[in-house]
């Protein structure tokens, strides 16, 4: 379970980028959500840009994270199709529980499936890079997902 957690650190970091104008720490105002993945995208390739110094490995990078940002936007909206199902599901009086059991049994297997998909994608990334640019990338990548979280102790 850490494992996978350690290992989804990129695709948290790819997300939390793409969230990166809602927080909007400069004051500029709020930004739209397609706004706010497109300057994430943006800040995100910029490190890429900066951190691997051959073009075409970083070339090859930003299209593996462009596919790390098409499958968790994938993966959203499908969240989004069960919730609207257990909704459905909630509000009739006469369902049953394996009603609701089936609906979360397949969003767990759809949240695995896309992990999996996340993590080999990961895995792709990682071959392109050296160990010095991977750690490089990385922790200039958590800095950044840090700099968009909440506090302890406040929203």
């Amino acid at each position: 379970m850490m494992k996978t957690a350690t290992l989804m650190r990129l695709a948290m970091a790819a997300t939390a980028l793409a969230m990166a104008g809602c927080a909007s720490h400069h004051g500029m105002g709020m930004y739209d959500g397609e706004t706010a993945l497109e300057r994430g995208i943006a800040e995100t390739n910029d490190m890429i840009d900066r951190t691997v110094k051959d073009p075409d490995r970083a070339k090859q990078a930003k299209a593996v994270l462009q596919e790390i940002i098409e499958e968790v936007k994938s993966s959203a909206q499908t969240s989004r199709k069960f919730h609207e199902q257990m909704i459905v599901v909630n509000a009739d009086y006469d369902a049953k529980p394996e009603q609701f059991t089936k609906i979360l049994d397949d969003m767990n297997n759809a949240r695995m499936a896309s992990s999996t998909r996340i993590l080999g994608l990961r895995f792709k990334m990682k071959a392109l890079l050296t160990a010095e640019e991977w750690n490089e990338l990385t922790g200039v990548m958590d800095m950044t997902r840090k700099r968009y979280m909440p506090k302890a102790g406040g929203m």
